[in-house]
């Protein structure tokens, strides 16, 4: 005989009466062996509410996951938006911000900068600040000194110039190469490749990777948007609906 009255009364005081209702404490051995009994058969007969459960709780840990990023970015709002190692682009005064954590041999970078380049271009009110956050290679953190060094000596413009290069750099990043890269831009290698190592360019690197643990950022690209956290690439298209959310 089944037990499918028993179950779905059971899990309806369960799910819809005051927690007190239903008080597993007070059941003896046999009732509790056939409320579970009732449980069980009931998900048998009706699978879906597990899915409807399962779907369920992930909503709920997304909503929570969005909600503490936003409390991350209200904690970390300085670093984030106003350090001053970071290049700023776009339009500096523009009424929203978007930071992009980047990797130079990063191929989800790479594809997200011809994002960034046309949501730029389409809307130029953004302010769009760059972290550097070399994770994957040797020949990252190579390129990132290389391009916090041309910040630091030849200033804002000769990085926006280098950093596109490096964007779109597909070779190996070595001291060769990137000395002839800083020649296109008529920028004098040798003052960069000196301050390479330095503690300068250290503490900008440094800054942003303690930034990025004390955010959960692991990888490459990661985006900040007004108050939102997006971990990974994201189109054009999805990119600006986030952009017109916060603006909202």
């Amino acid at each position: 005989m089944t037990r499918f009255p028993l179950a779905a009364l059971a899990l309806t005081t369960a799910l819809a009466a005051p927690a007190q209702a239903l008080d597993l404490g007070s059941m003896s051995a046999a009732e509790k062996q056939d409320f579970g009994a009732a449980v069980r058969d009931y998900l048998m007969e009706n699978p879906e509410v597990l899915v409807e459960a399962i779907n369920k709780l992930e909503e709920r840990q997304q909503a929570q996951a969005a909600q503490n990023d936003k409390m991350l970015v209200q904690t970390n709002a300085q670093d984030i938006f106003d350090y001053a190692g970071d290049w700023v682009g776009g339009n500096p005064d523009g009424d929203i911000t978007m930071v992009e954590f980047i990797d130079y041999k990063c191929s989800y970078c790479k594809k997200a900068y011809e994002v960034v380049d046309e949501v730029l271009k389409a809307d130029s009110n953004i302010r769009f600040v760059v972290k550097e956050f070399p994770i994957l290679s040797d020949q990252s953190v190579l390129a990132a000194r290389f391009a916090v060094a041309v910040k630091q000596v030849a200033g804002d413009e000769a990085y926006e110039a280098v950093h596109n290069d490096l964007m779109a750099f597909r070779g190996d990043m070595t001291l060769e190469s990137l000395s002839r890269l800083a020649e296109t831009h008529d920028i004098d290698p040798e003052p960069v490749m000196d301050r390479l190592n330095t503690e300068e360019v250290t503490a900008v690197l440094r800054t942003n990777a303690q930034l990025a643990e004390r955010m959960g950022i692991a990888g490459t690209p990661a985006f900040v948007v007004g108050g939102q956290l997006l971990r990974g690439y994201a189109p054009t298209e999805a990119m600006q609906q986030i952009i017109a959310q916060e603006r909202g």
